[in-house]
């Protein structure tokens, strides 16, 4: 099989690449732009493509279609960007793949324990060597009640090291995990709204989700509330979000992804005139972290997704049972 990658960062994937290609069987070529119809016929004479989170409208579908591309794998875990019911009905077939999840449980608590203890206000007082206490006591994660919405991988394993904080945890998924019996209390997402201080996300970007935290939901919520979200922006109605910073009904909002940020991340803008309003009106509080959609970025997790993007590609090849083929 040949696999051609599209947006593949020389400066770290491409080193996976090469890693894999020394283990497995296949050919490859690469670039570091993003597919569009204008470079689709890069991939002439390839069987696969790796892409990241791209739309892959029905246009440029049929463009890789017609120079041969029958299977289509993204180096992410989620793929609601890939319109998976065009791709069936031409005969095409996608993956996703998975990858560590201490990577992003990791950095939802990090984002929890800086909103906890206001460290973006700490830090620009002690670069004006201003090192006064007033305005800057925090809250223990310790005496908290945390709300995780979701417990897939990602979830879980935020619970499970959440455990050793000693808060309490309250959890919400359509398909509780009795693995957590004991840890967490799983509850309804009313019950988590209006008991939590901390809530912190990890459900996929399906349709079903789009605006999960909206005003109705803010304003069932504690006065004050910490808000996580280190999973996709589309869960969080922007709008809503602001008034509900604005009227400190959201005392502390750590973002890693916020909706309407295509186009914007993993690109220098350094000295563009950024026309992204939310971006600024959020970056103006002081009270919010934005960053740019980091949480999955380690060693461990970049290997995973280059190499499962792979294994995927090369399973539908043998015909093996592919555990990382989405259907639906």
């Amino acid at each position: 099989m040949k696999i051609f990658f599209y947006a593949l960062r020389s400066y770290d994937e491409l080193i996976f690449v090469r890693k894999f290609h020394e283990q497995y069987s296949f050919d490859y070529d690469y670039t570091e732009e993003y597919p569009s119809l204008e470079n689709a016929h890069l991939a002439d004479g390839c069987e696969a493509i790796s892409i990241i989170t791209n739309t892959m409208y029905p246009e440029l579908l049929d463009e890789f279609y017609r120079h041969g591309v029958r299977y289509i794998s993204t180096r992410s875990i989620g793929y609601e960007h890939m319109d998976l019911e065009y791709m069936h009905r031409l005969g095409m077939r996608g993956a996703h793949v998975t990858y560590s999840p201490n990577s992003v449980a990791n950095y939802t608590i990090m984002l929890m324990l800086m909103a906890c203890r206001n460290i973006p206000f700490i830090m620009r007082h002690a670069e004006e060597q201003n090192f006064t206490l007033k305005g800057k006591m925090g809250k223990e994660l310790s005496t908290s009640t945390v709300g995780v919405i979701g417990t897939g991988k990602i979830g879980e394993t935020v619970i499970r090291h959440l455990a050793g904080f000693g808060c309490r945890i309250l959890a919400y998924d359509p398909y509780p995990k009795k693995s957590l019996d004991g840890i967490a209390e799983y509850a309804d997402l009313d019950r988590i709204y209006a008991e939590s201080d901390i809530i912190t996300l990890h459900a996929p970007g399906a349709a079903g989700n789009h605006h999960m935290l909206d005003s109705s939901a803010f304003g069932k919520m504690k006065d004050g509330v910490i808000i996580v979200n280190a999973a996709r922006g589309s869960l969080i109605d922007t709008a809503a979000l602001i008034s509900a910073i604005e009227s400190g009904k959201v005392g502390f909002a750590a973002l890693d992804t916020f909706e309407n940020e295509t186009g914007l991340y993993y690109l220098d803008h350094e000295y563009a005139i950024m026309d992204n309003h939310d971006r600024a009106i959020l970056n103006s509080f002081p009270n919010v972290i934005l960053s740019p959609h980091m949480a999955f970025y380690t060693e461990q997790a970049v290997s995973d997704m280059v190499g499962n993007s792979i294994l995927g590609l090369l399973a539908f090849e043998k015909e093996d049972n592919n555990p990382f083929e989405v259907t639906r």
